[in-house]
C-alpha cells in the first residue's frame, strides 16, 4: 500500500487507512490474541503505519500487544497513536475520565514502559474531562513534547469549540472521532473547524462497528460482554431501520462489484485527504477485505448514489448509550444525539 495522508498540516504522513487495535482486547467480546498479533503483523507488511490503541483497552492489555508487534518492525517507520485518560475498574467498568496535567504524565510513563518505546506519535485524551479546563490537559502534553516523549497531539470526539481552544495551546495533528454513513454529524460544524484549524479526522466506526459490514443480521445476537449490546442502533426498531439501509448500501456495492464494507469505507475515504479512515479489523480476512477498499475510486456521482442508499435522516438510534453520550463532547451542541450521531 503506497497510498499516504498527512495527520494535519503539523502532523506526520501515515498510511491512508490505519488500524485500530481496540478490538483485540475489549469490549467486543472474547478476540483471540494469537489472531489479533497476526493481523497487526500482516497490516504492517500490507503498508499500513497508523496503529491506534489506547492505554485503557484491555487495561494495559492491547498496549502490551502493540509491544510483542512492534519487535519485528521498524518503530520509526510506525504511527502509534495513543489514547488516555479513562479510568476503568477490575472489573473493566468505567469510572470516569482524569485530565489533569499530573493524570497525563503520570499515564504516559506507564504507556511507555508497556510499549517498550521512547516515544508515542500521537498522544491525546479519549475524552473531555470536565473538571479539567482542556487547556491545562493540552499544557501538559505540550511539556511532555517539548520534552521528547511525544512528537504530536491530537484529540478524541471533542466539539468545535473545544477544538478551538485547544488548538490555542499547540497545533491538533488529528481529531478521532466516528464519521461514517450511518454518523455524520460531524459535517455541520465540527470538520469544516478542523479543516480551518489545518486538523485532520482519523475516522474510527467507518463500519458502524459492524452494521456497515454487510453480515450483521436479526439473528446475531450480541454478547453480554460485547458493548454494542447496550447500543441503541443494534436493538428493536432501530435496528430494523438500519440494516434496510445497510441493504439499501449492499445493492449499490454489488452493482460496482465490491462489498458493502468496502464501499462504506471508500465513501469515507472520498470525504477528503484530510480524512484518515481507522478500520478495527482483529482477523487477517477482515483486513483484507478492508485493505480492498483502497482500489476504489469514487466518482461525485457514486458518493451520491451512495449518501442517497443511506440518507442520514433516516439513521435510528444513538451511537452510544445514554452514559455514553453524556461523555461525548462532540454531541454537546450537535443536536444529532437522536438519531444520526
Amino acid at each position: 500500500m503506497t497510498q499516504l495522508r498527512s495527520l494535519g498540516s503539523a502532523g506526520p504522513e501515515v498510511s491512508a487507512l490505519g488500524l485500530g487495535l481496540m478490538s483485540m482486547s475489549d469490549f467486543y467480546g472474547p478476540a483471540d490474541r494469537a489472531e489479533g498479533v497476526a493481523t497487526a503483523h500482516a497490516a504492517i507488511e500490507a503498508g499500513i503505519t497508523l496503529l491506534d490503541t489506547g492505554d485503557f483497552y484491555g487495561s494495559g492489555h492491547n498496549e502490551l500487544l502493540v509491544r510483542e508487534v512492534l519487535q519485528s518492525h521498524d518503530r520509526e517507520q510506525l504511527t502509534l497513536s495513543v489514547k488516555f485518560g479513562v479510568l476503568r475498574d477490575p472489573a473493566g467498568g468505567i469510572l470516569g475520565v482524569d485530565n489533569r496535567p499530573e493524570a497525563v504524565k503520570n499515564s504516559l510513563a506507564q504507556t511507555l514502559q508497556r510499549l517498550g518505546t521512547d516515544y508515542v506519535d500521537v498522544y491525546r485524551p479519549a475524552r473531555l474531562d470536565p473538571a479539567v479546563p482542556i487547556e491545562e490537559t493540552i499544557g501538559a502534553i505540550k511539556e511532555m513534547v517539548e520534552a521528547g516523549y511525544v512528537r504530536h497531539i491530537g484529540l478524541s470526539e471533542i466539539g468545535a469549540e473545544t477544538l478551538r481552544r485547544a488548538s490555542a495551546v499547540h497545533p491538533i495533528a488529528d481529531l478521532q472521532i466516528e464519521y461514517s454513513l450511518l454518523s455524520r454529524s460531524i459535517e455541520d460544524e465540527i470538520l469544516p473547524t478542523a479543516r480551518e484549524l489545518g486538523t485532520a479526522v482519523t475516522a474510527y466506526g467507518v463500519l458502524a462497528r459492524g452494521l456497515l459490514s454487510g453480515r450483521w443480521n436479526h439473528q446475531r445476537a450480541t454478547a453480554k460482554d460485547d458493548g454494542r449490546s447496550s447500543f441503541p442502533r443494534f436493538s428493536g426498531e432501530n435496528l430494523d431501520r438500519n440494516l434496510r439501509l445497510v441493504a439499501a448500501l449492499g445493492k449499490v456495492a454489488e452493482a460496482k462489484g465490491v462489498t458493502t464494507s468496502q464501499l462504506a469505507i471508500g465513501w469515507a475515504m472520498a470525504q477528503g485527504r484530510d480524512i484518515v479512515p481507522v478500520v478495527g479489523s482483529r482477523r487477517r480476512d477482515q483486513l483484507a477485505e478492508a485493505l480492498g477498499a483502497l482500489s476504489l475510486e469514487l466518482t461525485a456521482e457514486d458518493v451520491a448514489e451512495i449518501e442517497r442508499a443511506v440518507p442520514a435522516e433516516e439513521v435510528a438510534g444513538t451511537r452510544f448509550d445514554a452514559e455514553g453520550m453524556a461523555m461525548l463532547d462532540s454531541e454537546k451542541k450537535s443536536g444529532a444525539a437522536g438519531q444520526a450521531g
